[in-house]
């Protein structure tokens, strides 16, 4: 039985595709959980509609995370921190801490689990920290940690 998707089905597809299911599979189970349509000419045309529109909002996200890469790529974080006498930060930075500067300084609402820092800043210095946009793009940017005055 030739049906098409239209929502992502576990081992079968994601939404949108043609796919070719064994008919007790399609009739007992995708169809009357309203998971999929019997592939007729008029949901092909439909499926082939949201394939392009779906690869069209992709790309156009693509393009936002590209350039958001490119402006914070680099970008410099200074946290001024009470320390003790061997250098060591009362407390932490955190990857919160780090989410809400940079969303200050990007105007854009950066979540702490972007952040992917391994553990927290105890330490006075420079760190290089990941900020994970996307599955394959992790612009860099430096925090600096200084002693409050």
């Amino acid at each position: 039985m030739k049906i098409v998707l239209l929502e992502d089905v576990a081992n079968v597809g994601r939404a949108g595709e043609v796919k070719e299911v064994a008919d007790g599979y399609g009739r007992n189970f995708l169809l009357p959980k309203k998971l999929a349509l019997l592939a007729t000419p008029s949901a092909l045309k439909a499926a082939e509609a949201q394939l392009q529109k779906e690869k069209e909002k992709q790309q156009h996200f693509d393009a936002e995370i590209t350039k958001l890469a490119q402006q914070i790529e680099g970008l410099l974080i200074t946290f001024k921190e009470r320390v003790s006498s061997e250098d060591r930060l009362y407390g932490s930075v955190r990857d919160s801490d780090i989410a809400r500067e940079l969303s200050q300084l990007t105007g854009l609402d950066i979540a702490k689990e972007k952040i992917e820092l391994e553990e927290p800043i105890r330490q006075l210095g420079e760190y290089e920290v990941p900020v994970r946009l996307s599955e394959d793009l992790a612009p860099k940017i430096k925090v600096i940690v200084t002693r409050e005055e």
